[in-house]
């Protein structure tokens, strides 16, 4: 199988172990939010950061090593599995006696108990991050999805008929555990890997040097990307918190399914061109480009129908979490491009960079949250998006220049695609205004804007022959 067939195959399967968990759990979320308050997902979202926090330093960067180290035997994936299993148990010990200080911090007794259960998954998850690796290494998303979809169905079960019994937030509690739990029996029932009794002291080291850095920088971007949810529970009232939390979770949904699919492959896919740059950069390119061709349309529509997709999907007490969501819509729409400049990075084994990086992007994050804070919690979102569009000139200058990709030209490849995405969203936002007071309004307002606003783009970019819109057609429908 070569590479760009791999990379399909790869592609196919990945985006379709994405679509079963986020449906999964799209239904999952939806009947949750409708039994549960926002203080609820309010106190969930207080652990946000510490939770980012220690599954950065359970994989140590030595993961990413993994998949880019070409020859990997048995000691490189033995001894990367001890290391994180022993670093996982450590992660819960230190949870565990920090449990009172967190509680008190937020000014949440209830969050004592919920964080020494809650945090158990930090054990759990180590016993399987090996065979995931293993797994997204040699691109086999099909196994992944045989194993993902049950343990998501299951633990979602679970924390419905917990909710319906009145358990409140531990409904989320236990929907965690058990799906990190069915989780790690599965990748170990499925995966023709165990672990041997070896810890290669050399191996160790190897893979410690490369992933120290990106450890490092993996941990400032966990508690950064995070660090939104520590400072709204810390000011702001748990409801607003779970405001915040649902409508960034809905916001990830998208991104996830498109952007973090293709992330999985492209980083195995770029590391196997590693030395070549002109074809790093033609796919880069395209890569980055079909990605914000599907994400562009779903992220400005959703922004513009949120208010009746919010009441229909989760009912009227949620509406307050809207202007949030419309919001971090702008966001999301930036991941993925951060995510293919910094994988460019890391394929080049420039993870000291890497960690600079971070560094510079993440003091300018405390910068701008110390000026946005006394403002209210509407300017702590505006500064997440004009930082956002700082990162991406950082981001795309450094990794631009080891392909030969400046700003400019990526700026240029991607600017038509966000011209057609605002057009569209103008013309739904204007069909929405158009309709009012007709029965069942919500919902037409969300058919005919989506339906409209959806086929004027696709038309448009049609007629232009876009250049994601003709590599679609050519690479996927063969045309």
């Amino acid at each position: 199988m070569n590479l760009k067939t791999k990379a399909l195959h790869g592609f196919f399967w990945s985006l379709t172990q994405q679509f079963g968990v986020q449906i999964t759990m799209i239904l999952v979320t939806i009947f949750l939010a409708r039994i549960l308050e926002p203080a609820d997902f309010g106190l969930i979202g207080m652990l946000a950061v510490f939770m980012a926090l220690g599954n950065s330093l359970i994989e140590a960067g030595m993961t990413s090593s993994l998949i880019r180290t070409q020859d990997a035997d048995d000691r490189d994936f033995s001894t990367v599995f001890y290391m994180n299993l022993m670093v996982g148990v450590l992660i819960y010990v230190l949870m565990f006696i920090s449990a009172a200080l967190i509680s008190d911090f937020f000014n949440q007794p209830a969050l004592e108990q919920i964080i020494k259960i809650y945090c158990l998954t930090f054990i759990i998850y180590p016993f399987s991050a090996v065979q995931r690796t293993r797994l997204v290494k040699k691109m086999d998303f099909k196994t992944e999805l045989k194993v993902t979809i049950p343990s998501m169905i299951v633990g979602g079960v679970v924390g419905l008929i917990l909710a319906m019994q009145g358990f409140g937030v531990w409904a989320l509690v236990g929907m965690n555990l058990c799906q990190n739990f069915l989780l790690s029996i599965q990748f170990w029932i499925h995966s023709k890997w165990r672990p041997s009794w070896t810890f290669d002291g050399e191996r160790f080291r190897y893979h410690f040097r490369y992933g120290a850095n990106l450890t490092l920088a993996g941990v400032i971007n966990s508690v950064f990307s995070n660090i939104y949810h520590l400072v709204i529970g810390k000011f702001f009232p748990v409801a607003q918190l779970g405001y915040y939390t649902k409508a960034d979770s809905l916001k990830q949904i998208p991104v996830k399914n498109i952007s973090n699919t293709l992330s999985r492959v492209t980083f195995p896919m770029f590391s196997e061109i590693q030395d070549d740059d002109e074809k790093l950069k033609v796919a880069y390119k395209r890569i980055m480009q079909q990605v914000l061709f599907w994400l562009t349309p779903v992220m400005v529509l959703s922004a513009v129908l949120a208010e009746p997709l919010f009441r229909i999907v989760l009912t009227e007490k949620w509406i307050p979490a809207v202007p949030y969501f419309q919001i971090l819509c702008f966001i999301g729409l930036m991941f993925p491009i951060h995510s293919y400049n910094l994988n460019i990075l890391k394929v080049k084994g420039r993870s000291d960079l890497f960690l600079k990086l971070e560094i510079i992007k993440k003091s300018l994050t405390v910068v701008g949250i110390i000026i946005a804070l006394p403002f209210g919690i509407f300017a702590l979102l505006w500064t997440q998006v004009i930082l956002n569009l700082v990162a991406f000139g950082i981001n795309s200058f450094y990794s631009g220049k080891f392909i030969g990709y400046n700003v400019w030209h990526q700026i240029r490849d991607i600017f038509p695609i966000f011209i057609v995405g605002a057009f569209s969203g103008l013309v739904c936002w204007f069909i929405e205004d158009l309709i009012q007071n007709v029965p069942f309004l919500d919902w037409i307002k969300l058919i005919s804007g989506g339906i409209m606003g959806g086929g004027i783009y696709f038309l448009i970019s049609w007629g232009a022959k876009s250049e994601p819109f003709v590599d679609f057609q050519r690479i996927i429908l063969k045309r």
